[in-house]
């Protein structure tokens, strides 16, 4: 409960501040209550010119289709890796791995150039294409698989005349599903919170809500309860989603240990 709470407490701070003015931000008096202005703070951000209906939307397009290529993507290469004999198999694992060691941040400029090639500066896809799959997601998936997924059940299917597609799809897919929703709900979190590569390479017309919600910033002046009351807003979504799909996930991971 004293984790709980202490992890909790950024998100209640952020309605407090959403709640209050400026000035009571600025007073040298700290207030733990929520004050009187939320509602007012809400409405602001909602009738600001940012359009947060469409940021909302293209976040929601971006963040779904994200996880769910990186979920198909790395349970492929999950089931690969983990239970097909193929040589230089531990090779290609490390080097994926590995790739997890480099800084996103270094490869922004080369990003950016082929982006720009390939004229899809200012577009969604730009955003998508380059999170499709990511080594984290493989790494994960491969460990899962060795240990969910028994060889001799793949043997089974084999005998029976499966092929290896139909043998991913009926078999490796269904046992990874607990690790596959965990995959998911935190993809799609880090997808929805992406800010830096969404705000290089997109523009205003198909902004992120991220990125859109810069635009509540004023350049000379900054208004905390208007910024926080947005933030605020933009993690409504995730907390739904994890209310919902964390129940099947806790079911799934259940599910998976009675089985065993």
């Amino acid at each position: 409960m004293i984790v709980a709470a202490i992890g909790a407490f950024p998100f209640y701070w952020t309605i407090v501040v959403g709640s209050w003015t400026n000035d009571v931000i600025y007073s040298d008096e700290l207030t733990l209550t929520i004050g009187p202005n939320l509602f007012d703070s809400i409405r602001r951000v909602l009738t600001a010119d940012i359009n947060l209906v469409a940021a909302t939307l293209n976040s929601l397009f971006v963040a779904a289709t994200t996880a769910l290529a990186v979920v198909l993507f790395s349970t492929l290469a999950g089931f690969s890796f983990a239970k097909l004999r193929f040589r230089g198999s531990r090779v290609l694992l490390v080097a994926v791995v590995a790739t997890m060691a480099v800084p996103a941040q270094l490869g922004i400029v080369p990003l950016y150039l082929l982006m720009n090639h390939l004229n899809l500066r200012g577009s969604l896809l730009a955003v998508i294409l380059p999170g499709l799959v990511t080594a984290f997601g493989v790494f994960w998936m491969t460990q899962f698989l060795r240990g969910a997924l028994p060889d001799e059940l793949i043997d089974s299917a084999r005998i029976d005349g499966a092929s290896l597609i139909k043998t991913f799809w009926h078999i490796a897919l269904p046992a990874a599903r607990p690790a596959a929703a965990m995959l998911f709900l935190f993809t799609f979190a880090g997808s929805w919170t992406n800010f830096f590569w969404p705000y290089i390479i997109l523009d205003s017309k198909s902004a992120t809500l991220p990125v859109a919600l810069q635009g509540l910033q004023s350049q000379y002046y900054t208004d905390y309860p208007l910024l926080l009351t947005g933030a605020l807003l933009s993690t409504v979504p995730l907390l739904i989603l994890f209310v919902f799909a964390g129940r099947q996930l806790v079911a799934g991971i259940m599910a998976g240990a009675i089985k065993g």
